[in-house]
């Protein structure tokens, strides 16, 4: 009995103090930080994309040190208008270096996140061979081997799953395995499911296989829903737990300016990321080909989202809470 008072004591005393919350972490290339350090974000933007096919494409078709000379300028533009992180979508066999990205990071100070993942989209030309011969549970081993040890021999990890499909209101047999395999991936590291997709039909497809597969929704990035006419889909997919990604800054602005002021208008900001899908060096092309910098949003958008009187909390929003919030993984299987 003399124990008893003491045990109870602090049993009382701990149910009684405030718990900390796991709010996970977000994977850079350079190593794990907090939610709390991600800043100002970009949540989809592209340093390099390589459009030769998947049979093709290699390191060998760029020299690092060229496009970090090529990328620089363009980097510190956005580090002078506060981008704290930047989030590279390019996936594999697309061109996706995370050594590079680290370079950047060494050269900047930007924290990058890439991605494991394949893109299914313009009909498979991006597709290894081994995407077609092999099942879901095959796959999404080669993805999870990428959170548990790094890429190839890099030792970076990726900070989310980036997929593709085909546009269309039903997916084909290939573009179901990529989201099926998404889904394994997600519930063996808690990644987030980064997915080109276009109009509402298509991100519709993907969610009812992603339900099928108990995927919890909030943990699926609607890529390119600029494409979407019907903004009253916009409503429906923050109902269903999504993320509404209206990352086509840099190629229409007006279009944007509308669509964010629709979201302000419904309460669904709390559920929209923004970036340009900007960028990038363009291997075999003269010194990298044209490459389109990262800062209509700060230039143009924002201050027409302010003499709408979007205030700088609902920018936040948008720039730093959402992204920090979609991109923290509650770490698994490490």
């Amino acid at each position: 009995m003399r124990t008893f008072f003491p045990v109870l004591l602090l049993l009382i005393l701990f149910a009684c103090s405030p718990q900390k919350i796991d709010e996970g972490k977000i994977l850079t290339v350079s190593g794990e930080i907090s939610p709390e350090e991600i800043g100002l974000t970009l949540i989809h933007e592209h340093i390099l994309v390589d459009f030769i096919g998947a049979d093709s494409t290699g390191y060998h078709r760029w020299d690092k040190d060229s496009v970090v000379q090529k990328v620089l300028p363009f980097l510190a533009e956005i580090k002078a208008r506060g981008v704290k992180t930047l989030v590279e979508c390019t996936p594999s066999y697309l061109g996706k270096d995370p050594v590079l990205l680290q370079k950047l990071t060494g050269a900047t100070g930007i924290q990058f996140i890439t991605n494991t993942g394949y893109y299914g989209a313009v009909e498979g030309k991006y597709l290894p061979s081994h995407a077609y011969s092999e099942s879901v549970e095959e796959l999404s081993k080669r993805w999870i081997a990428e959170f548990q040890n790094g890429i190839e021999d890099t030792g970076i990890k990726p900070g989310f799953i980036k997929i593709s499909v085909n546009s269309g209101p039903s997916l084909s047999e290939m573009d179901e395995k990529l989201v099926k395999t998404a889904a394994l991936t997600y519930k063996k590291t808690g990644l987030l499911i980064v997915s080109h997709t276009g109009t509402w039909e298509t991100a519709k497809a993907q969610i009812e296989v992603l339900k099928n597969e108990k995927v919890a929704l909030g943990h699926f990035v609607w890529v390119h829903a600029q494409a979407e006419k019907d903004f009253q889909k916009y409503i429906e997919a923050k109902n269903e737990g999504v993320w509404i990604s209206l990352d086509g800054i840099a190629w229409d602005i007006p279009g944007h300016l509308e669509r964010i002021a629709f979201c302000k208008e419904n309460g669904l900001l709390d559920h929209v990321l923004l970036s340009h899908d900007a960028g990038w060096y363009s291997p075999g092309e003269v010194n990298g080909g044209d490459f389109k910098g990262f800062t209509a949003l700060f230039d143009e958008l924002i201050p027409m989202l302010k003499e709408k009187g979007f205030t700088q909390t609902e920018l936040d929003l948008m720039l730093i809470k959402n992204p920090s919030k979609a991109f923290s993984v509650k770490l698994k299987n490490r």
